[in-house]
């Protein structure tokens, strides 16, 4: 019954509320300690087609098949949780501010480099990644770094999908808010 209510049924990550919960726990233990947290917001591309030409069991397959892929990516401390649908939620606990374009980059990757085999077919996905930083963002709370990410995953969208977008600071109080920096624009 415990696995049952802190886990995903169909991917066995975590769900979204012990993911969340779980963030909020690494953000506040990284401020504590003077590093980084590291939030990525993962999204699959044209999900709706997969399941539209393919049927929901198909789709079904493709959220567990990304879902073990990014599991096995991180290292064992890290979190990853469906945050919903077909969005993922990564944590990258203590991770060093400099690796995190590398990073992402490999999680990315290791969804978008294999197809999926599928009982109907093998089907290749891409993701988008939206990216915040823990370090970056000192003086918002739990909430507000979130949005941060959630606001870099759209702009990956429009960036031609299968990329990510890492949210940055303004340089100025007037324009609050985050601008966004491209890492890599990789399209299939």
């Amino acid at each position: 019954m415990r696995f049952q209510a802190t886990h995903d049924l169909l991917t066995s990550l975590w769900n979204r509320g012990v993911i969340l919960e779980q963030m909020s726990r690494e953000i506040q233990r990284s401020r504590r300690e003077k590093k980084c947290t590291t939030i990525l917001l993962c999204d699959i591309d044209h999900f709706k087609q997969v399941t539209d030409n393919y049927g929901h069991s198909t789709g079904d397959e493709v959220l567990q098949e990304v879902a073990r892929r990014l599991q096995h990516s991180v290292r064992a401390y890290d979190l990853v949780g469906r945050y919903g649908g077909e969005e993922f939620l990564v944590i990258l606990s203590m991770c060093d501010s400099n690796c995190v374009h590398t990073r992402a980059e490999v999680l990315r990757g290791v969804i978008a480099k294999k197809p999926i085999a599928t009982r109907s077919r093998n089907l290749t996905v891409t993701m988008s990644i939206g990216v915040a930083l823990s370090r970056d963002f000192v003086q918002h709370g739990v909430d507000a770094l979130m949005q941060e990410a959630d606001m870099a995953l759209p702009a990956a969208k429009a960036a031609g999908r299968n990329c990510v977008r890492v949210a940055q600071p303004r340089k100025n109080a007037e324009n609050s808010g985050a601008a966004l920096e491209e890492i890599t624009t990789q399209r299939s």
